[in-house]
């Protein structure tokens, strides 16, 4: 499941992809509205099952994380550190399952 939220700090938009289990799995990019957000959304829904869309980055602590990007190259969203090289895999797993789903729940209203 899809959240939209409002910063408070910043008054940007963002969303996050959730697992079943409620565990985030892809934060997306700050959104000057709330319009930019939803076609961040829809881009990860339209990107988010073809894994040549992915991208595994190493942090400056050793950790990997991955990013997914858009047919144009730009980055739409960001994983969380993963310890493992099979933690990681399932992460872009999971986003591939959970991003076709397409439900989203709005926390702005």
């Amino acid at each position: 499941m899809f959240e939209i939220y409002q910063s408070e700090k910043t008054e940007k938009f963002h969303f996050r992809l959730k697992a079943r289990n409620g565990e985030i799995i892809l934060t997306g990019q700050a959104y000057k509205d709330k319009s930019g957000c939803e076609n961040g959304v829809e881009s990860v829904k339209k990107n988010g099952s073809d894994e040549s869309r992915f991208e595994i980055k190493d942090s400056s602590n050793g950790k990997q994380y991955f990013v997914l990007k858009a047919g144009n190259g730009q980055i739409i969203g960001q994983s969380q550190m993963y310890k493992t090289a099979s933690g990681l895999k399932n992460g872009i797993v999971s986003v591939g399952k959970n991003s076709t789903e397409g439900k989203v729940k709005d926390l702005t209203e």
